[in-house]
């Protein structure tokens, strides 16, 4: 009876070793915060493209009012992407596993087609010479799918990590997306 004893307990040590080498994502947010900095760095490299070509036309106007509408588009960005960690956290803290993973899915969903929706407006907007179809001439680094999904991988990872977490601690936890660390600067201070 020991032997089999003895071999249970060989069996399940070699499987908490298997298991445990298994690499998890790490609970933490820096991926928000790579977020924050490629949608920041969206809007210098559009108001030059903007100026450039107001240069070339000899109208000021282009870049005034390129400006302007920028400003509408990331203020859009702005709300939503604010929304977006507040609602997320909310997800984890105060639904089930089963449940938090449904309502984080829907709000990574919705942040990610408004991703695509900005995307599209500085993409058309940096178009070479005003064609549409052209390629653009700027390289930016903002790709919508690659951001929210590394976003919603930090949100996963953190709803697991909180499970193991108790009353203030997990709470602590989740309010660290929601500080002004990891809000969108303002517009007028982006785009100087």
């Amino acid at each position: 009876m020991k032997r089999y004893n003895l071999l249970i307990v060989l069996l399940l040590l070699a499987f908490n070793v298997a298991t445990a080498q298994k690499k998890s994502p790490a609970a933490d947010f820096s991926a928000i915060g790579e977020a924050k900095t490629k949608i920041e760095n969206t809007v210098p490299l559009v108001l030059e493209h903007l100026k450039t070509i107001a240069d070339k036309e000899g109208d000021s106007s282009i870049y005034t009012n390129g400006k302007t509408a920028l400003g509408k588009e990331y203020a859009i960005l702005q709300s939503e992407f604010w929304l977006y960690n507040g609602n997320m956290s909310n997800c984890i803290l105060n639904n089930s596993s089963k449940k938090a993973k449904k309502c984080m899915q829907y709000h990574t969903q919705y942040l990610r087609n408004t991703f695509i929706n900005y995307n599209n407006y500085i993409s058309y907007v940096t178009k070479k010479n005003g064609y549409i179809g052209v390629d653009s001439d700027i390289k930016k680094d903002f790709t919508p799918s690659e951001i929210t999904k590394k976003l919603g991988d930090a949100y996963y990872a953190a709803s697991e990590a909180s499970q193991r977490m108790k009353g203030a601690q997990k709470k602590e936890f989740l309010e660290q997306p929601k500080s002004d660390d990891y809000k969108l600067r303002p517009y007028s201070e982006v785009a100087q």
